[in-house]
């Protein structure tokens, strides 16, 4: 087990096996020293926890949560091109997309579950830049969803 999934447990966090495409995509590409992760939504088992949009059929501090399991699917995408979370030498920058109610402007204290998760991850590793963006809908009608990139340390 690697030092980030001994922390990940140490959290009580497991990471997820690699969540499937639900369309023509990867869940992750290796260009040189970086990961790219495609968006990933905060599927459970195969199956969306919640689904609508924020401020209306979903409570924002649940949404949190829910960004939370995205980062951690995403985690578990990198995993699948690099093997070892253990070669990340940082987290660059993090992508939320948050369906929002049309009244809805909460959209960055969302997107901070899967940053506080990275964060307590990685701890100064973990720290990135970011958007969070709110939107009308997302796939499967997910209230939420992540993509990272991350940078690798060099191969020895």
């Amino acid at each position: 087990m690697s030092a980030v999934e001994r922390r990940l447990a140490e959290l009580g966090l497991e990471l997820p096996p690699l969540v499937p495409p639900v369309a023509a995509y990867v869940p992750a590409v290796r260009t040189g020293p970086y990961v790219y992760t495609s968006g990933q939504v905060p599927l459970v088992n195969g199956a969306l926890p919640a689904a609508g949009k924020v401020g209306a059929e979903v409570d924002p501090e649940r949404a949190k949560e829910l960004a939370g399991v995205c980062a951690l699917n995403a985690l578990a995408a990198v995993k699948s091109v690099v093997g070892d979370l253990d070669r990340v030498a940082r987290v660059v920058k993090v992508l939320g997309f948050v369906a929002s109610a049309p009244d809805f402007t909460g959209q960055p204290q969302v997107v901070n579950g899967a940053s506080e998760l990275l964060g307590e991850v990685f701890g100064e590793r973990g720290q990135h830049a970011r958007s969070a963006v709110g939107v009308a809908v997302l796939p499967l009608d997910a209230p939420v969803e992540v993509e990272i990139q991350v940078e690798l340390v060099p191969e020895a």
